[in-house]
């Protein structure tokens, strides 16, 4: 008697890989763009600057001597020499990436809340509510922003905190048009009408399918702006309407050392350095950002 096995085989299952997220899709692809990463890495270096300066060990940017004024580049015990009133650059640029960085990142947060609220409203909602939330953000359209930002903070008067009003009200406007115009193009697809069909409140669908779709192109488009808004802020306390003197920022450094230009231009020219290279860095920084939540490329 033959004795016959049938041969059996074994199917081992494969381990299942834990499913990634779209956040960590979007990590992903921005760990493999270089220049987002060095943007990232040179702002995050200012931040940290800004942030612990007191324990840095600089010179008070506060303290000058008239015997050290205007002191070149290179000069001991001030590597990126003094301003017009004998203080440390290097110390005061530093302790003015606070107040730049606070001024041109508080206003954009701010009216990232303010606008996409009134966007999504605006967009979900439709009819005369839609009508009158986007005629009064139309108002603000017909003025170019550094021009508004200016009338504004000349009618509240100069300071830090009108400066934030004034350019919190600014960038609401372009942010409630997105929200409005994204929110829009969401409402109308079929997985909204398909929750509308099962019962779902207007609430839950914003809050579950409307909400999370619409805040990557917002939130992306609300990063772009932040340059622009360091800019203006710093170009209305160069014109007098933001930080008062002796207050550190680089807006009004520049100002302050525009008398220097000819004798010593290149620490006059300092301020504006650093706006342009944190501007770029935001801008490549915001480009990349757009590119990595992109999941069609």
């Amino acid at each position: 008697m033959t004795d016959v096995a049938d041969d059996t085989t074994i199917a081992v299952e494969a381990p299942l890989q834990p499913s990634r997220g779209y956040w960590a899709g979007v990590w992903r692809r921005l760990r493999r763009d270089p220049v987002s990463l060095v943007c990232a890495g040179l702002l995050s270096l200012l931040v940290l600057g800004a942030i612990f300066a007191p324990w840095l060990g600089m010179a008070d940017p506060y303290t000058g001597s008239m015997m050290t004024r205007l002191k070149p580049i290179g000069t001991e015990g001030h590597p990126l020499g003094t301003d017009e009133l004998g203080r440390d650059m290097l110390a005061r640029l530093i302790y003015g990436g606070r107040l730049t960085l606070f001024i041109g990142i508080t206003p954009v947060v701010l009216a990232f809340l303010i606008g996409t609220s009134l966007g999504l409203i605006a967009g979900y909602v439709g009819g005369w509510i839609n009508t009158i939330i986007m005629r009064t953000v139309d108002v603000f359209f017909a003025f170019p922003s550094i021009l508004l930002a200016i009338a504004i903070s000349g009618a509240l008067g100069a300071g830090i905190t009108n400066s934030l009003v004034s350019l919190t009200i600014v960038f609401i406007p372009p942010i409630t048009r997105v929200a409005e115009s994204v929110t829009a193009s969401v409402r109308a697809l079929d997985y909204v009408d398909a929750a509308r069909a099962t019962g779902a409140g207007d609430f839950t669908i914003v809050r579950v399918h409307v909400l999370g779709n619409v805040m990557g192109p917002i939130f992306v488009y609300a990063t772009s702006l932040t340059s622009v808004c360091m800019i203006i802020a710093a170009g209305l306390s160069f014109l007098g309407l933001g930080v008062k003197p002796p207050e550190p920022e680089w807006g009004l450094m520049l100002n302050t050392l525009r008398t220097a230009i000819y004798i010593n231009p290149w620490v006059a020219a300092l301020p504006g350095v650093m706006i342009f290279i944190t501007s770029l860095c935001l801008n490549l920084l915001s480009d990349g950002l757009r590119s990595a939540m992109n999941v069609r490329q």
